[in-house]
């Protein structure tokens, strides 16, 4: 009989369906045991269509049945509580007074473009007719005020509530406009969710039809705090084409079930590079990454972003491409995928 050990290495060579890289490195074996009559191994289900599952089953079934003395084979999938209940469980989430839909753009890890899809959706919303704001909830990193322009002080109500800055018709708020360039952000995690709660519930945020929260990348306590608080119409998660990045897509789509929040989509970032010189498209992180995730994963794709120089300076030097050159290929494309999220927070009735 094999040892767990052997067996787990035997279960690498286990591709995700419709990927290069294998089960063992998503994190999908909780556990392996070997007893006199078999072998058992646990699956953690992943947030996939019951035929991924159903083939990854049958998949691990048939490894471990191959290997030399192994009599039976028995494959339990773990599932996760239902979002249902989950959400059910959780105390009841505040709403921000007259801000209608409150959506979080999230990213399962950093570099991949979160914050410039945040920055450029929430105009592509006013572009549509939306009133719309923009929250940096990233404060480690913060780089919305950058993005956007800080060109006056933060004030305060006669009641001490922020007042956030207004640029290209949408209001906004970071961490950046509190510090300086050189001041770091060295806070535990009790200050940082203080903070977190001050700019979402202590701001003079108006009437809005909806408020763009960019969150700090990765799932951690920062990012649960925020979604567990408050009453999130919907999460937004960026990623890039390649296949290292699904188990990335996966953690912020397991995010957003666990705390009961609707996943309105997923939108590849760096799709691709147009080159001006030869005209030709270069798919340098390779390309459809972002649709194949969603689809193996249950949730809707909003669209794909090339790789293009005028984002980089405009996030670079407070000109956004959709506020500054609204005729731009890519700023038609953050309209089209804006037009998608509205339609994704009416078909969950927010």
């Amino acid at each position: 009989m094999p040892s767990p050990q052997e067996i787990l290495t035997e279960l690498k060579k286990v591709k995700y369906p419709g990927f290069t890289r294998d089960i063992v490195s998503f994190g999908l074996i909780k556990d392996i045991e070997v007893a006199y009559a078999g072998v058992t191994v646990a699956l953690a289900a992943p947030a996939a269509k019951p035929e991924v599952i159903d083939q990854i089953v049958a998949d691990v079934r048939k490894t471990v049945a191959a290997m030399q003395g192994v009599p039976a084979v028995n494959v339990q999938v773990e599932q996760a509580t239902p979002p249902q209940q989950r959400a059910a469980a959780m105390p009841a989430k505040k709403p921000i007074p007259a801000v209608k839909h409150i959506v979080a753009v999230a990213s399962g890890k950093g570099g991949v473009g979160k914050s410039t899809v945040a920055v450029n959706l929430a105009l592509a919303l006013r572009a549509l007719g939306w009133r719309t704001g923009l929250m940096d909830a990233d404060v480690y990193g913060p780089s919305v005020a950058m993005m956007v322009g800080a060109l006056e002080a933060v004030k305060l109500t006669d009641d001490r509530r922020i007042i956030p800055l207004e640029r290209y018709g949408i209001r906004y708020l970071s961490m950046a406009l509190f510090i300086n360039d050189q001041t770091p952000v060295i806070w535990r995690g009790p200050m940082v969710t203080k903070l977190e709660t001050e700019f979402l519930f202590n701001v003079e945020w108006g009437e809005l039809d909806c408020l763009v929260l960019d969150l700090p990348p990765g799932t951690g306590d920062a990012q649960l705090t925020i979604t567990q608080r408050v009453a999130l119409a919907g999460g937004v998660i960026v990623t890039t084409p390649q296949d290292l990045a699904l188990l990335d897509v996966k953690r912020g789509v397991t995010m957003f079930q666990e705390v009961g929040v609707p996943v309105l989509g997923v939108v590849e970032n760096m799709s691709y590079y147009l080159c001006r010189k030869c005209g030709h498209r270069h798919e340098i992180f390779a390309h459809g990454g972002g649709a194949r995730y969603a689809e193996e994963l249950g949730v809707p794709f909003l669209g794909e972003l090339p790789i293009v120089r005028e984002v980089r300076e405009g996030g670079d030097n407070a000109r956004p491409i959709v506020a500054t050159q609204p005729t731009h290929a890519v700023a038609a494309a953050f309209k089209s995928i804006a037009s998608r999220v509205i339609e994704q927070l009416e078909h969950h009735g927010n």
